[in-house]
């Protein structure tokens, strides 16, 4: 058997979204913060994304997560979120996978029932409260960088859609949402393919008619996720969301194609974004908890912790919380002579 590198990762999802967690075999990255050792990655280190989220080591589902040293000397641990067409700067999901896996393989010490660490996302810095029970985390709540959105009910011109409203709100990453309910899509789960064709024109429209940047980071642009959100069908549940994750984006030579999954679980940034555009419609107030359910009808619980202002938008200073379940440990070799030495993808499942 032989070997020109070889990955070590944890297998682990967050209510249903799978979020890969590597532990080893990855190049040291350079950079004065998490965020800089990501941007580091995007332009000299991208093979590693490839190769873990391409088959056949990967699917257009699929996030992967690397574990860094924190830069910052408050955090206990960094990470980069890898997505199929991005670094997002933050998920609640896959922040949920890293802090499941640091406590439950003793990367960092767990200490029961309850375990307080730092996380270093390129978005910032990451309070974490963790809740375990004989070596197993069972709750994982998150204190989010503050969430605000910049445009609400503002109008787009959308590829065989129309004039629709969206609004566009940051909750860790830039999110274009859309009311499901008027815009006549169905979000149950099997209705995913018109969930991701629609979430997919919304998005190419939005990136074009309504770009916008992170005021304190003009480096982080978008937007760059879709979420279309609709009435809750649990009377346990406030709503309900249905995230895209793209996979190469809308083309208008090819409409019916899926570019793109649904994410999983609730996603807690998406989440956070909602109760952004809810708290700038006076319709979520500080200590209030929103519980929002996701395809799977799993759940994410959001609260608003305080409120704060970011440039010129009032901005809220959210929690997310749900749970993560390691499924499997891994090693990942890469023959030499393999064809495929950033993976591939087929037309069959991929934009």
């Amino acid at each position: 058997m032989r070997a020109s590198r070889m990955i070590t990762a944890v297998e682990a999802h967050a209510e249903g979204e799978p979020g890969r967690v590597i532990t080893a075999g990855a190049p040291p990255l350079q950079g004065h913060s998490v965020f800089e050792k990501m941007q580091w990655m995007q332009k000299h280190a991208d093979d590693v994304r490839l190769l873990m989220l391409r088959e056949p080591r990967g699917q257009p589902a699929l996030c992967c997560n690397l574990l860094v040293p924190p830069c910052d000397p408050d955090a206990d641990a960094g990470f980069i979120i890898m997505e199929q067409t991005e670094f997002p700067p933050m998920s609640g999901s896959n922040a949920m996978c890293v802090v499941t896996v640091l406590l439950e393989t003793g990367i960092l010490p767990m200490m029961e029932p309850v375990t307080e660490l730092t996380l270093e996302a390129p978005a910032g810095l990451i309070k974490v409260r963790a809740d375990c029970n004989d070596g197993k985390v069972t709750r994982v709540t998150l204190r989010n960088v503050p969430a605000f959105a910049t445009h609400l009910d503002a109008p787009l011109e959308v590829d065989g859609l129309g004039k629709i409203s969206v609004d566009i709100a940051w909750g860790g990453m830039f999110f274009v949402l859309a009311d499901a309910d008027a815009l006549g899509v169905d979000l149950a789960p099997e209705n995913g393919a018109e969930i991701v064709q629609a979430s997919e024109r919304i998005l190419a429209a939005a990136q074009e008619q309504l770009p916008v940047a992170h005021p304190e980071n003009p480096a982080i642009t978008g937007p760059t996720i879709t979420n279309l959100w609709g009435a809750p069908v649990d009377p346990a549940t406030h709503g309900r969301g249905a995230i895209t994750v793209s996979t190469g984006g809308y083309n208008p030579a090819r409409p019916h194609a899926l570019p793109g999954t649904l994410d999983r679980s609730p996603c807690g940034t998406g989440t956070c974004a909602k109760m952004a555009v809810m708290h700038a419609r006076g319709m979520l107030e500080v200590g209030q908890d929103y519980v929002n359910a996701g395809p799977l009808g799993t759940t994410f619980t959001g609260r608003i912790e305080e409120v704060t202002q970011i440039g010129p938008y009032p901005a809220i200073i959210p929690t997310i919380s749900g749970q993560a379940w390691i499924y499997g440990t891994s090693n990942y070799l890469l023959d030499p002579t393999d064809p495929f030495q950033a993976g591939f993808t087929i037309g069959d499942i991929w934009a």
